[in-house]
């Protein structure tokens, strides 16, 4: 028995060794007065919980505009209902750019709080690691007699056994202490993950915040266009209204066209099985509601001439991140509002994927990527927006068989990306 645990013994301590290395080796060392600890730490709590009421406030003002927007595609287009569609838009930009400073706000107590959970979780160890080696020398020191000496140096069995077992005692105390040194080492390397998780959030949300700047500066600017095209006067805002309808119709008319003849031309054979799931959603589930369907729809009978709309919309609040939905190349980016204001895209994204696919993301307010970058599958490539053909914030999306796409020009309306659609269902779960 006192080989097996000198044997054990040794193995205790360079179990210790390797973890005192692996505490060390984090290269963590937070000062105090950076970090929550005891009230403190329950008050930086109390505050995140008050900033995720705020959030939530600011999510149920944003849904109400949201709705509103929506709602009013529906009306007659005057000009008075297109100044009120703009500033219903520029609210929701307002609050987005709120939301997102809240957020980071809170993002920053949070990352406070798990600062001192380190800290506490660093001391711990340090105590937990004293108690440790006090047991393993005094298991050391007892370690040497065998049981031989022990039997002959007292002077009754029963004192005999007591010390051997006090010894077993000292084993299994040793194998607890480890245990909790083990446990806390786990806590702690849970808490930096999250700290960096957490600090990740908050860059990316700080980019978030800088683009939802611009994108409030580019609608200001907007509206002040508008304001100059119509001077204010609805008989002015009519003719404009009427021609534009004119435009929008002939630009429809020519994108079914050419992409009838590229459906035509799809090879199913080749492309990836019906696999809902295939690709992700190109915004996140909780921000996005489906309002129009792919292909023949009530409302694509009522908009369009054809008949036919070749993507899904999800309606969306105006500044929400726009994702890769898979690993791809960005082929096309445009801004087709130089050519034909309200005439078809708007601000577009295409990505071309490695599994036979392309993807077009149109409508948007601002994208983050250029023509020859590679995405990542969740990389935010862009914002949703009203942009082109759009009566609210909305994201067009279309799938496209890669053999079929191309990028042509389009006889009123600039560069156009036209290609054989897919229905997109096949591949997203909505």
């Amino acid at each position: 028995m006192m080989m097996r645990i000198r044997y054990l013994t040794i193995g205790l301590i360079c179990f210790v060794i390797i973890v005192g290395t692996s505490f060390v080796s984090t290269g963590i060392f937070v000062h105090a007065q950076d970090t929550a600890t005891g009230d403190n730490q329950t008050n930086l709590e109390d505050q995140i919980q008050n900033k995720n009421a705020e959030l939530e406030y600011i999510k149920n003002q944003i849904a109400d505009t949201q709705n509103k927007l929506e709602a009013t595609q529906t009306q007659k287009q005057t000009l008075s209902s297109q100044l009120n569609r703009v500033n219903s838009t520029i609210k929701q930009i307002d609050l987005g750019i709120k939301s997102s400073k809240i957020t980071v706000e809170r993002l920053d107590l949070e990352i406070q709080v798990l600062q001192g959970d380190i800290i506490k979780a660093e001391d711990s160890l340090a105590t937990q690691q004293i108690a440790l080696g006090e047991v393993l020398r005094e298991i050391q020191q007892k370690d040497n007699e065998s049981i031989l000496y022990i039997m002959i140096k007292n002077q009754t069995l029963s004192d005999s056994l007591l010390e051997v077992q006090a010894l077993k005692d000292l084993y299994n105390d040793a194998v607890l202490k480890i245990q909790e040194l083990n446990s806390t080492h786990q806590y702690l390397n849970n808490s930096l993950n999250k700290t960096k998780r957490s600090k990740q959030r908050k860059q990316a949300e700080l980019a978030t915040l800088a683009y939802k700047k611009v994108i409030q500066q580019d609608l200001q600017n907007q509206k002040q266009e508008f304001l100059k095209q119509t001077k204010n006067q609805e008989h002015t805002y009519n003719k404009y209204i009427e021609d534009l309808k004119a435009r929008q119709a002939k630009i429809l008319q020519d994108i079914f066209d050419i992409e009838s003849k590229l459906r035509s031309g799809i090879n199913y054979a080749d492309l990836p099985k019906k696999l809902p799931g295939l690709l992700n959603e190109p915004i996140a589930k909780s921000d996005y509601v489906v309002t129009q369907g792919y292909g023949v729809t009530p409302y694509s009978k009522r908009f369009y001439a054809s008949g036919f709309h070749n993507g899904v919309d999800l309606g969306a609040p105006i500044g929400t991140p726009i994702m890769a939905p898979a690993d791809g190349v960005v082929v096309a980016v445009g801004n087709q509002d130089k050519y034909c204001p309200r005439g078809a895209y708007g601000r577009f994204v295409v990505l071309k994927h490695y599994i036979g696919l392309t993807t077009l993301y149109g409508h948007m307010s601002l994208y983050t990527v250029k023509t020859g970058d590679t995405v990542t599958k969740g990389q935010i490539i862009g914002y949703v927006g009203n942009s082109g053909l759009a009566t609210g914030p909305h994201l067009h999306f279309t799938i496209y068989d890669t053999t079929t796409f191309k990028m042509g020009s389009s006889r009123v309306c600039g560069p156009m990306p036209y290609g054989g659609s897919i229905d997109p269902n096949n591949y997203v779960i909505f």
